[in-house]
């Protein structure tokens, strides 16, 4: 199984490392898939900012990127509890407002929650955007219920985003079952043992089981609701009527939420030293929650290639300088593909080349974000490359 990396480089920007309650910003902007016939993508924007309100400038600093999917027949406005915990430690909350009516296309809200992270990409490197040089390099695709099905169609053969995380994902229409087959990215889902409207043996378990990450968690949460994932519903309430009833509350069961989501998210888009260790901590002595952890672990092969890719300027004019080391007696191939998953350069370095330079000309491409991926037989990068 490979092990996948985002590894976005923004050289030449500084990144922030502070401890950080920022107030909260918000911004409403309806974001245009021209690959999809002009579909609008309406997005509920909140983000650490210097002033708390509408359209306050953004704090200093780069941020990760969460795009956050909603449940059947649920607003945005019911995940409030997991936007105010999250977004003053450093972090941007991108909720598509897709997707809302009674029948809802799964295939397309799968594609808008990873259209939204490329967006948000190319918005931290447009000057005109008010997201200008504070997109951080790493996001997570992250839903509930419906929105957590979804999830798993936008991260399907998708390496973009860095990290999943699901709450209570429902099935969906095609399977997300299906879906997780081709999903290589770390990924987190939980369930609630009393769910009944979408049950963990139905849907989250065969889920978490079909993953093909190199690291995945399950987290059950004892006693807790489908519901409970969000801020009181009453539609979604309705949905439970009949169900057993739930052993916790549901402030207990955000709390328990925020305990696990946080640290993963803090691992893999901030790269926290400590992070990894308090969420498994958590999971070795909680009492609140069953698990499953599959996370793999090898020692280094001298056979295999050990990567380091740098990119300088990052964004760059028409020529930019690609530079790294190698270690290992394999070739490892780089292609470089424009944001629609066109390729539009690649080359092979070969096991010699242990420290590399080369000049790479752009003065035919259109300005705007590509993606280098660099790969062996064990381990891609992906590193992307601003073109202004």
């Amino acid at each position: 199984m490979k092990t996948v990396y985002l590894i976005t480089l923004f050289l030449g920007f500084s990144i922030f490392c502070r401890s950080q309650n920022d107030p909260i910003g918000h911004r409403t902007i309806t974001f245009t898939d021209v690959a999809r016939g002009n579909r609008p993508i309406p997005s509920e924007i909140y983000y650490p900012a210097t002033l708390a309100g509408e359209s306050t400038p953004v704090a200093a600093g780069l941020f990760p990127v969460v795009v956050f999917g909603h449940g059947f027949q649920m607003g945005y406005d019911s995940y409030f509890y997991f936007k105010n915990a999250l977004v003053p430690s450093g972090y941007i909350m991108v909720f598509p407002k897709t997707e809302t009516s009674l029948a809802p296309n799964h295939v397309e809200y799968g594609a808008d929650l990873a259209f939204l992270v490329v967006q948000m990409y190319s918005e931290g490197s447009d000057p005109v955007s008010p997201f200008f040089q504070h997109v951080d390099s790493t996001s997570a695709i992250m839903g509930h219920s419906m929105g957590g099905g979804a999830s798993f169609l936008g991260c399907k053969n998708n390496i973009i985003p860095t990290a999943m995380i699901t709450w209570a994902a429902a099935e969906t229409v095609p399977s997300a079952i299906s879906a997780a087959r081709d999903i290589t990215i770390p990924s987190l889902v939980f369930s609630a043992d009393l769910d009944c409207i979408t049950p963990p043996i139905s849907n989250q378990i065969p889920m978490y089981d079909s993953l093909a990450s190199d690291c995945k968690v399950f987290i059950n949460i004892k006693g807790g609701g489908h519901c409970y994932f969000a801020d009181a519903s009453f539609l979604c309430s309705l949905g439970e009527f009949g169900c057993p009833g739930f052993t916790i509350t549901r402030e207990q069961q955000h709390a328990t939420t925020l305990d696990f989501t946080k640290p993963f998210l803090d691992h893999y888009l901030k790269s926290q030293a400590n992070a990894w260790t308090i969420f498994n901590d958590s999971l070795n002595n909680s009492p609140r929650i069953t698990f499953q952890r599959s996370c793999t672990t090898t020692s280094v092969n001298p056979d295999v290639p050990q990567i380091l890719f740098h990119v300088f300027p990052n964004p760059s004019g028409d020529v930019v300088s690609l530079t790294g080391t190698i270690s290992g007696k394999e070739k490892i191939s780089v292609d470089i593909s424009d944001i629609s998953g066109r390729k539009v350069h690649g080359f092979v370095l070969n096991p010699s080349e242990k420290q590399f330079r080369m000049m790479l000309n752009m003065d035919t491409w259109a300005n705007g974000i590509y993606f280098a991926e660099i790969r062996s037989s064990q381990e891609i990068q992906v590193v992307k490359i601003v073109k202004n």
